[in-house]
């Protein structure tokens, strides 16, 4: 097997990180595979008992790839595995435990063959998957569109749609003459940045104290 690849899966990382990312957590982002990039200004949160996996698989032939661009949101649980090709677009948002992959993993009929079948799959600019919800491969999503909690969407999805259900279905058609604000908007806004940042410290530091931190220096635990 070749060093160079024995080394990237050693050693996995982004192989394009934007600038300004917040990381939550950063220990529980696992990357796994090469060719995964990510744009400016990206936000992933994680927890100890729901990591984010971006995987993809580079072996037999294939060499998957995943592309997100800037501003989007990762949740807790996330995971995104890509055999083929799967490009999220600006602004996407993804909520816990979401799954996104471009492919079966296993041959309907030899399960001992990896991967399957395999369809890239396209998220277009600021696409909502809900919580739990599921994106198959070859797969569709256009702008500004809703994947509601829970569904398992097998189709193409028009813009600017609610879809929810298994199989998804549209339920909901939005209002294209309403104002859509997204995360890029939001980042263009620097008083709401700075609220929002201001908010996000409060949150993961409350419960510290001056002797709580003192007592971490002298007593350090393995969770510090």
């Amino acid at each position: 097997m070749d060093k160079l690849y024995i080394e990237k899966i050693i050693r996995p990382q982004f192989d394009y990180l934007g600038k300004a990312p917040m990381i939550m957590g950063v220990r529980y982002v696992q990357i796994f595979g090469t060719g995964i990039k990510m744009g400016d200004f990206a936000t992933l949160i994680t927890s100890p008992d729901a990591h984010i996996h971006l995987t993809t698989w580079i072996s037999g032939g294939y060499e998957g790839k995943i592309t997100i661009g800037d501003f989007c949101l990762i949740s807790p649980g996330v995971r995104i595995s890509a055999a083929t090709n799967i490009e999220i677009g600006n602004s996407c948002m993804f909520a816990n435990n979401a799954y996104v992959s471009d492919s079966d993993w296993h041959d309907i009929y030899d399960r001992a063959q990896p991967v399957g079948q395999s369809e890239p799959i396209k998220l277009e600019e600021n696409v909502w998957v809900g919580d739990r919800a599921v994106i198959c491969k070859g797969v569709t999503i256009g702008k500004n569109s809703i994947v509601g909690a829970g569904a398992i969407v097998t189709k193409d999805v028009p813009p600017n749609v609610v879809v929810a259900g298994n199989p998804a279905k549209i339920v909901k058609e939005l209002d294209q003459t309403a104002k859509m604000k997204s995360r890029e908007d939001m980042f263009s806004d620097p008083k709401e940045m700075d609220d929002l940042y201001l908010a996000l410290d409060r949150y993961n530091l409350k419960g510290n104290t001056f002797f709580g931190w003192i007592k971490s220096k002298i007593l350090p635990s393995s969770k510090n």
